[in-house]
Parts: C-alpha cells; sequence; structure tokens
C-alpha cells in the first residue's frame, strides 16, 4: 500500500530502493523523521477551554497551599477562592478533608490528587441533583417500607379498640412524637387513644372517652371529612385540651387527617411534632396514606364488631330458653349443639305457664343443622308461644302448630320438617304431676320410678311440617313425688362412640344410665345424660343434644333436702331384681 502510516507517528514516503516485502534480504532499517513543528500561534494550549468542560471544578495549588489556578467551573461553586491566595483563606471547610460537603445550599463532593513537587490539585463537583435523586428514592423506599408493615399489622386486629391502639402505636415515632385517634362518636360520646414516645420498649398508649360536645373544633371538622389547614390554632386547641404532652404550642406542629370509613370517617388521626421536623407534602402524604390504610382496619374491625353484636343478639334469642317455673315441678335441662361455636342448633325446648295453674312443656328436634335450623326453630317456638294462649289440649295443639308450620314453609319454599312431644303438667292436690302427652315423630320419653325402674312411654306420632293433618298420639302419664319424666332428642340415642367408635349410644343404654337415679335432682338428672352421651362420644362429632327433666315434687312443692350420689352398675342391677 501506497502512503502507508503505521501509527507510530512516523509517516512513510515512497522509495525507489525500498526492497519488496517478499524480499529475503535482510531488514532495512528506517532513519527516524523529523518531528513534526506546531504552529507558531497555538504554541500554548488554552487549557482553561479544555477544562472549562469538564464536570468536575479544579483548583491547583502549589507546596505552599496558594492557589495557582481555578477552572471556570471551580469559580462558579467556590466563588471565595481566589488565585494568588491560600486556599485555607477561602474559609471553605470542605476543602480541607475529601468528601460531602454542602456550600452555597449546594452538595458538593471534593478529592484531592496529590501533584508533582508537592504541588495538589482539588476536584470539586455538584452532586445535588444526584444526592437529592438518591435522597428521595431511599426516603420513598423507607415510605413503602413503613406503609407495608402498617399493612400487615393492622391486617390482623378484627376488634375495634385492638385495631386503634395499633394504628397510634404504629404512627409513633415515623411519623410523629404524639398521635391521637378520635374515632366517630357513638349515642354522644367518642373514644380515644394516644401514643406518645417512650423509651425503647416503644410507645406508651392510654385511651379514655369524651363527650362529643367536648371535641376540639378541628376533631370536629376531621371527623365531617375535612382536613384543617390553619395550623397555629390547631396546634393550639390540641395543647389546650391536653392531648401533646411535653410539647408546647410555640415549638410544635401538627396535621389532622380523617380516617375513610363507608359513609363517613371512621375516626380521625391527629399527629404532632416538634417544628424541627416540619410536615412537607411528601409526609402529609405520607400520613394521608397511613390513615387510609388505618380507616380501611378500622372499618373492617367495626364492621366485625357490628356483625357479632348483631349474632350475639340472634344467637341469643335462638338458645333454648330455660322453662319458667311451675308449682309442683322441678325442671331440669341439657343443650350441647353439635357445632360448638354458633352456640345454637336444631335441638330445642321449653315451656309456658297455663292460666290454671298447668304448664305446657315440650322438647324436639328440626330438620339440619346450624344456623338455618336455629332459625326454624325459632319460628316454631314463636308459634307456640302464640298457639297455646287459644289451646290447652296437647293433641290439638300440636295439631296447630303442625298447620301453622306448613303454611311458613310453603311460603318460603322450604322442606323443613320437626319432631316433638308437646305435653300439659298438672299438680294434684294430694301431690304429684299429671301430664298429658303428644307426640310427633319423637322418640318416645322416659319414666323414672320412686322405685328406680324407667318405663317407657308408648308414645307414637307423625312428623311435624309435612301433610296437613298428621296422626298424633296421645298418652296421660301420672308421677308421684319424686318421679321424673325424661325427654330427650336422637342426639343422646344415635351418639356413635364406645370401644369402636362407631356404636350407637341406643334407648337401652340410656335406659341402664338412668336407672337407680330416682332420688337425684332433675337438673343433675338432665346433666347426667348429656355428660355420659359426651363420654361415650369422645370428642367426637355428634348431632345437636338436648335434654328435658321435669320432676314431681313432693305436697307443697318440697324438693329431697339430700343430693344421693348416682349408684354403681352393679347396684341397678341388684334393684332391678329385687322382688
Amino acid at each position: 500500500m501506497r502512503d502507508w502510516d503505521p501509527g507510530d507517528g512516523r509517516i512513510s514516503t515512497p522509495s525507489a530502493t525500498r526492497a519488496p516485502a517478499w524480499s529475503g534480504d535482510a531488514p532495512r532499517s528506517t532513519p527516524p523523521l523529523p518531528a513534526l513543528s506546531p504552529d507558531r500561534e497555538q504554541a500554548t494550549p488554552d487549557w482553561s477551554e479544555v477544562v472549562e468542560h469538564f464536570r468536575e471544578g479544579l483548583v491547583v495549588c502549589d507546596a505552599q497551599g496558594v492557589v495557582r489556578h481555578v477552572s471556570p467551573v471551580a469559580e462558579r461553586l467556590l466563588p471565595e477562592v481566589t488565585v494568588g491566595e491560600l486556599l485555607a483563606a477561602a474559609g471553605i471547610s470542605g476543602l480541607t478533608v475529601a468528601g460531602d460537603f454542602t456550600h452555597h445550599g449546594r452538595r458538593l463532593r471534593a478529592r484531592q490528587v496529590s501533584l508533582s513537587a508537592a504541588r495538589c490539585c482539588w476536584y470539586v463537583e455538584d452532586v445535588t441533583e444526584s444526592v437529592t435523586r438518591a435522597d428521595a428514592l431511599l426516603a420513598e423506599r423507607a415510605r413503602s417500607a413503613f406503609l407495608a408493615v402498617v399493612g400487615e399489622k393492622l391486617g390482623n386486629p378484627l376488634h375495634p379498640d385492638r385495631a386503634a391502639a395499633a394504628v397510634v402505636r404504629l404512627a409513633v415515632p415515623t411519623l410523629a412524637e404524639v398521635a391521637v385517634l378520635v374515632l366517630a362518636p357513638r349515642s354522644g360520646r367518642a373514644r380515644w387513644w394516644r401514643a406518645t414516645r417512650a423509651d425503647d420498649d416503644g410507645p406508651a398508649v392510654d385511651s379514655g372517652v369524651l363527650p362529643a360536645v367536648d371535641l376540639p373544633a378541628a376533631i370536629a371538622q376531621g371527623l365531617d371529612g375535612g382536613e384543617p389547614h390553619t395550623l397555629d390554632w390547631l396546634v393550639e386547641q390540641a395543647v389546650a385540651a391536653g392531648w401533646l404532652p411535653g410539647l408546647s404550642a410555640a415549638d410544635a406542629c401538627a396535621r389532622v387527617v380523617p380516617l375513610p370509613g363507608r359513609d363517613a370517617p371512621a375516626g380521625v388521626l391527629l399527629v404532632a411534632r416538634r417544628a424541627t421536623r416540619w410536615y412537607d407534602e411528601a409526609d402529609t402524604d405520607l400520613v394521608r396514606a397511613f390513615a387510609a390504610r388505618a380507616g380501611a382496619a378500622l372499618t373492617t374491625a367495626l364492621l366485625y364488631r357490628d356483625q357479632a353484636e348483631v349474632a350475639d343478639t340472634l344467637q341469643a334469642s335462638l338458645v333454648p330458653v330455660e322453662p319458667a317455673e311451675a308449682v309442683g315441678v322441678q325442671w331440669g335441662t341439657a343443650y350441647r349443639p353439635a357445632q360448638a361455636g354458633l352456640r345454637i342448633g336444631g335441638d330445642f325446648y321449653g315451656s309456658h305457664r297455663l292460666a290454671d295453674g298447668g304448664s305446657v312443656f315440650f322438647l324436639g328436634d328440626v330438620s339440619g343443622k346450624g344456623v338455618e335450623a336455629a332459625v326454624f326453630t325459632g319460628q316454631l317456638r314463636q308459634c307456640l308461644q302464640a298457639l297455646h294462649r287459644v289451646e290447652s289440649q296437647p293433641g290439638r295443639l300440636l295439631k296447630l302448630l303442625n298447620d301453622a308450620l306448613l303454611e311458613t314453609t310453603q311460603a318460603q319454599g322450604q322442606g323443613r320438617f320437626a319432631t316433638m312431644v308437646l305435653g300439659v303438667a298438672r299438680p294434684q292436690r294430694e301431690g304429684g304431676l299429671t301430664l298429658t302427652l303428644a307426640g310427633g315423630g319423637h322418640l318416645p320419653p322416659l319414666v323414672l320410678r320412686d322405685s328406680g325402674e324407667v318405663e317407657t312411654v308408648p308414645l307414637s306420632g307423625m312428623l311435624v311440617g309435612v301433610v296437613p293433618d298428621p296422626r298424633i298420639g296421645e298418652v296421660t302419664v301420672r308421677l308421684e313425688p319424686g318421679e321424673t319424666c325424661l325427654l330427650y332428642s336422637d342426639g343422646v340415642t344415635e351418639a356413635r362412640g364406645g370401644r369402636r367408635g362407631d356404636e350407637q349410644f341406643g334407648p337401652d343404654r340410656l335406659a341402664h344410665a338412668i336407672a337407680g337415679c330416682q332420688r337425684m335432682p332433675a337438673p343433675a338428672l338432665a346433666e347426667r345424660v348429656e355428660q355420659l352421651t359426651c363420654d361415650w362420644l369422645a370428642h367426637g362429632d355428634h348431632d345437636d343434644i338436648a335434654v328435658l327433666a321435669l320432676r314431681a315434687t313432693g305436697p307443697g312443692g318440697r324438693t329431697p333436702r339430700h343430693l344421693h350420689a348416682v349408684p354403681d352398675s352393679t347396684e341397678n342391677a341388684d334393684a332391678r331384681e329385687a322382688p
């Protein structure tokens, strides 16, 4: 190639005597060319034009620390530095040790490089924007981490008090030195919680109740959905109310934000801290985001509380009611629903006093379990409460109940039915009771005689709520003083357990369990039946269990003065075999 430049600063020129590259002759040395002469007008480069475009400013000092050169960038960043004077005379502390420092509101970063002849050069860079972006990123990460923790901590409490205490505890110290939460007033009174910065153990939390009329105006405005912005009187109100211990109106700043609820704010949050940490726009946005999460948690907790109150009220109305006191009768009951957490089920019992001194009593079982069955038992009990005032004869009363249940189930499109025993107990002058019993497809009652023997009442009948005119069985039984009639649901006899775990308790085992217990009061006998059934189940699943025992008391309604121990199986057998 002609005029080829090898790149070593020499320029090749064509030569007629140059040997070809493929020649086998010895290599020929090329004499160096003379150096190119620079342009005389540009003998000295203008270094200011070069360093002016550097991102960093340059300050060059000699061995004595006298400034010998300052680049244009350094002149803008460090106007105090003068050429020919000592660098220390400029009074810039950041140029003594390498690192970041603030000068004239800018964030600068300095580094020192040693030069020859004991000289040095300071490189100074304006890192304000990069540091600001990094700080903003770190702050945003911190806010996101804080809100993530808030969401995790506030996701568990389902009780308003615990949720409110968690809200103020989480607000300190990230958002405030003092945080006060006020729930929306109920019945003219408002609950409040306050957290104050304490020691390493965490914030100290206290709470109380205030009349709604005594709430500061800023809090009332927040409860109406507003967000007060007049900060001076806001702090003065909070301090005057005694809500900001350790802070004064002169050196504190505060914010009030509502906590979103369903239709209206669930409450309002007041956060306050010293004015040295003023609430800027980013802080206010963080407080609002925190309030949104707190409002969601409180709304959920309040909704759960309202639902729990409704459920408790409904459960209380559906739980079997203890029989009303009656002359000559001692009642005993036991009840255990299949779903213990609900406290209600499909078994029911109860009694109503009659105008003639007698009592209507009943025990039954509706189809199904749980809440739906309990609701149906509630309807059935309400029907009985109304119908016993117009009819007291057990057979006719049960037929009236059958017609009412048919009308209700057909109107609601349900196919529910019930089994039950309904009776009327009337005391006798010489003591004892006369029981008139009507059966609606339920298990026959048992009678525990004074001798300790157990008799099965021959009572039958059809289900209640299935056909318009069911066949209802009816029988009359007389109880002498001290004798007991026992009504029970199929949860007792059909309880599966025993050694193999699948054997039914059965009516024979039930009769054997109460035989010889004639001296036990009715409550103790009912409790014994329930306990034996549960022991047989051995904590297994079971149906609803209901027991109703009525014992004839002596003349004048006297009950035995002594409780006798339950005889064992040997004594029961001897009593049954005695002539």
